[in-house]
């Protein structure tokens, strides 16, 4: 019984931090998180656990918890924020500096610590157009953009 709960618990955490589109892909989290599970007892899982398909915006479906539609809905307006306003993220060690248009800086920080990266210590919002980023120890810049490409899929680098 244990084993289960902490697999939900993970599958929620899981769908709020990805965006994931099958039940193939979500397996594959499960699996490198630790989990042995087959497809018939995650149906099962995501059954119990209400988990639907919303719409992305962009042609496809993501999986998403009850209640969620409003947390998505705010996300893409963060989302939107920090599209408007970024330039470029570049990174050194555990430190990333985003170049933003100018007066903007505010707001693509505001938009990073609003989607609540666990690899994020935390934003300092320059006084114009760059925002410091402190990520946790042992989290490289590779490993955070990937993560920011994930929840931000229109980056481009």
């Amino acid at each position: 019984m244990k084993e289960r709960l902490t697999r939900l618990k993970s599958i929620k955490k899981l769908i709020k931090t990805y965006r994931i589109e099958s039940q193939e892909a979500l397996l594959g989290y499960l699996s490198r998180e630790g989990f042995a599970v087959t497809q018939a007892t995650l149906s099962r899982d995501l059954k119990l656990l209400k988990v639907g398909k919303m719409s992305d915006g962009h042609n496809g479906y993501v999986y998403t918890l009850p209640g969620d539609e409003e947390r998505q809905e705010s996300e893409q307006s963060v989302v939107q924020d920090f599209l408007r306003g970024y330039i470029s993220v570049e990174f050194s060690g555990n430190m990333v500096v985003v170049k933003t248009c100018s007066g903007h800086s505010d707001v693509v920080a505001g938009a990073i610590d609003s989607m609540g990266f666990d690899q994020v210590l935390g934003t300092i919002s320059g006084r114009d157009n760059c925002v410091f980023i402190c990520l946790r120890e042992g989290v490289s810049g590779d490993e955070f953009l990937d993560t920011l490409k994930l929840r931000i899929p229109e980056i481009d680098e």
